[in-house]
């Protein structure tokens, strides 16, 4: 499994010693995702890219969350404003609209899949209504994508309640609620979308349509200890 070495004994107090270490483990295992798709890690690579990592970033609860971590590269405290462990989906519009409040120089934009979304987006309206100009981005994979990878690999794909390939359309939500919006189905659409967004001073929603299998890794089984994580080429032995 790809973290066994985690356990090599280490001086706790040496903290050059662990930011070595972790450093050696970076370039042992990187994070890979297949960059030749639209995808979750994608969006927050080419965002990170063209912020120059200078966003003030909130996310709600899932895939998503776990992909800004890895990918955004936060330079500052408080540039992430997440509810950790939590579980509070609706959690980051709310969030977003409060930061760009608090720090209205700066860039502030919400990373939500779809499934958290829908649970606040009502919020785009007051956004509009105060002209509070903050980006939201949409990681759509018209799956609850968190709990559907559990389902997928731990309970024989039974898939139970976090299948949400409706006739939602966010685009025409966000523009009836007064928002600019952009619907993404492809790399290269994205990144001229992102610069529009940051250059309008006004609220936007960006709807990224990313593939309903994508997957976050490393990962660990229920009730396995942290040294047994794995990732998708684990899968494949």
């Amino acid at each position: 499994m790809i973290l066994r070495r985690l356990n090599a004994r280490l001086d706790p107090v040496n903290h050059d010693e662990w930011l070595a270490h972790i450093d050696r483990m970076k370039d042992m295992y990187p994070l890979r995702y297949d960059k030749d798709v639209l995808s979750g890690p994608y969006v927050i690579e080419k965002l990170y890219e063209v912020t120059d990592g200078d966003a003030v970033i909130s996310t709600d609860v899932g895939q998503h969350q776990m992909w800004t971590a890895q990918y955004y590269k936060f330079k500052q405290p408080r540039q992430l404003l997440t509810s950790g462990g939590l579980g509070t989906m609706g959690y980051g519009l709310g969030a977003c609209i409060g930061a760009k409040m608090g720090v209205p120089d700066k860039t502030v934009i919400n990373i939500a899949g779809d499934g958290c979304f829908r649970m606040n987006m009502n919020e785009i309206a007051t956004a509009v209504r105060y002209n509070i100009p903050i980006i939201q981005i949409v990681l759509n994979n018209h799956v609850l994508g968190m709990v559907r990878q559990w389902q997928t690999l731990f309970y024989g794909k039974r898939y139970s309640h976090t299948v949400l390939n409706d006739k939602m359309d966010f685009v025409k939500v966000a523009e009836g609620m007064g928002a600019r919006a952009y619907r993404v189905t492809s790399k290269e659409e994205l990144e001229p979308v992102l610069r529009e967004a940051i250059e309008a001073d006004e609220p936007v929603v960006i709807d990224c349509q990313i593939h309903c299998d994508d997957k976050v890794f490393p990962m660990v089984s229920p009730g396995a200890p942290i040294e047994d994580a794995f990732d998708a080429n684990d899968l494949k032995i």
